[in-house]
């Protein structure tokens, strides 16, 4: 896999944010996740968005963090919120999202972000797995969906330990 930054709105990353958009729908049938997002927010140095593409040069994966600070949605200063992470059903089980979500880490980490946090489902077992395995721990809902009784929010430091 060939990873890219792109602009959130680029056309490879509106069809894969469309794509994940119905399996939301799917899991949970809400017409997928409505958190407002912007272009804008995933702009360097504030933020990046990454598109992964096959040998044949088609997009398969996504991912994406924006900076967050203090708020009333319950986001901490310094946060690096992930968004968007996903890989097309045909292309799951390589390891792919590993390699999203560590170029991610790397980039919010570079950019002085202290802590990378995420909002996923109880109805997607596989992210839940993903994060747990990569370090990322439970912690106090926040965002759009933190009174929703299925979400499960996730962080993990970004800071090293001898610095």
């Amino acid at each position: 896999m060939i990873i890219r930054p792109r602009p959130f709105d680029h056309p490879d990353a509106t069809k894969l944010n469309d794509r994940v958009q119905l399996e939301y729908d799917e899991r949970y049938g809400d017409g997928g996740d409505i958190t407002p997002l912007d272009p804008a927010m995933f702009e360097p140095p504030r933020g990046l968005y990454l598109l992964g593409y096959d040998e044949a040069g088609t997009p398969v994966a996504t991912g994406g963090w924006r900076s967050q600070d203090q708020n009333e949605e319950g986001y901490t200063d310094g946060d690096a919120e992930i968004k968007r992470m996903y890989v097309v059903p045909e292309a799951r089980g390589r390891g792919l999202s590993r390699r999203i979500l560590a170029a991610l880490e790397a980039d919010a980490r570079a950019a002085g972000r202290l802590r990378m946090v995420l909002e996923t489902g109880t109805k997607q077992p596989e992210a839940i797995a993903l994060y747990l395995s990569s370090g990322y721990r439970p912690c106090p809902r926040f965002g759009h969906y933190r009174f929703d009784e299925l979400s499960r929010c996730y962080a993990k430091s970004l800071v090293s330990l001898g610095s």
